[in-house]
Protein backbone atom coordinates (compact mmCIF):
# COMPACT_ATOMS: atom_id res chain seq x y z
CA UNK A 1 0.00 0.00 0.00
CA UNK A 2 1.34 3.71 -0.93
CA UNK A 3 0.36 6.58 1.30
CA UNK A 4 -0.24 9.90 -0.95
CA UNK A 5 -0.60 13.21 1.29
CA UNK A 6 -1.67 11.21 4.01
CA UNK A 7 -5.60 11.07 2.67
CA UNK A 8 -4.76 8.28 -0.33
CA UNK A 9 -4.08 4.87 0.12
CA UNK A 10 -3.00 3.28 -3.27
CA UNK A 11 -2.60 -0.46 -4.06
CA UNK A 12 0.72 -1.18 -4.65
CA UNK A 13 2.00 -3.31 -7.66
CA UNK A 14 5.38 -4.35 -8.91
CA UNK A 15 7.16 -1.96 -11.19
CA UNK A 16 4.91 1.36 -10.31
CA UNK A 17 6.74 4.44 -11.06
CA UNK A 18 5.46 8.10 -10.41
CA UNK A 19 3.90 8.49 -13.47
CA UNK A 20 1.65 5.68 -12.88
CA UNK A 21 0.74 6.50 -9.23
CA UNK A 22 -0.23 10.18 -10.52
CA UNK A 23 -2.42 8.71 -13.27
CA UNK A 24 -4.17 6.09 -10.71
CA UNK A 25 -5.35 8.76 -8.90
CA UNK A 26 -6.36 11.55 -11.14
CA UNK A 27 -3.63 13.70 -10.92
CA UNK A 28 -3.85 15.87 -14.13
CA UNK A 29 -2.58 19.23 -13.25
CA UNK A 30 0.78 19.83 -15.54
CA UNK A 31 2.79 20.93 -12.64
CA UNK A 32 2.83 19.18 -9.33
CA UNK A 33 5.85 18.85 -7.47
CA UNK A 34 6.51 14.89 -5.84
CA UNK A 35 8.48 13.63 -2.98
CA UNK A 36 8.59 9.98 -2.50
CA UNK A 37 9.62 9.54 1.01
CA UNK A 38 10.85 12.64 1.34
CA UNK A 39 13.14 12.66 -1.61
CA UNK A 40 12.34 15.25 -3.96
CA UNK A 41 11.93 13.32 -7.74
CA UNK A 42 12.73 15.07 -10.36
CA UNK A 43 10.26 15.63 -13.13
CA UNK A 44 11.72 14.29 -15.85
CA UNK A 45 12.02 10.98 -13.88
CA UNK A 46 8.50 10.12 -12.87
CA UNK A 47 8.49 7.72 -15.97
CA UNK A 48 10.92 5.11 -14.70
CA UNK A 49 11.31 6.32 -10.80
CA UNK A 50 9.88 2.84 -8.94
CA UNK A 51 7.84 3.86 -6.01
CA UNK A 52 8.01 0.97 -3.33
CA UNK A 53 5.60 -0.97 -1.06
CA UNK A 54 5.08 1.04 1.94
CA UNK A 55 5.95 4.48 0.55
CA UNK A 56 4.80 7.88 1.56
CA UNK A 57 4.34 10.17 -1.21
CA UNK A 58 3.58 13.75 -1.40
CA UNK A 59 2.24 15.43 -3.95
CA UNK A 60 2.39 19.29 -4.63
CA UNK A 61 0.05 21.44 -7.28
CA UNK A 62 2.34 24.13 -8.01
CA UNK A 63 -0.05 27.63 -8.03
CA UNK A 64 1.56 30.65 -8.82
CA UNK A 65 -0.55 33.86 -7.73
CA UNK A 66 -0.13 37.55 -7.12
CA UNK A 67 -1.29 41.03 -8.10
Amino acid sequence: MIRVNDRFDVAWREGMTVEELLKALGFTYPLVVVFVNGRLVPRQAYATFPVADGAEVRVLHMVAGGQ
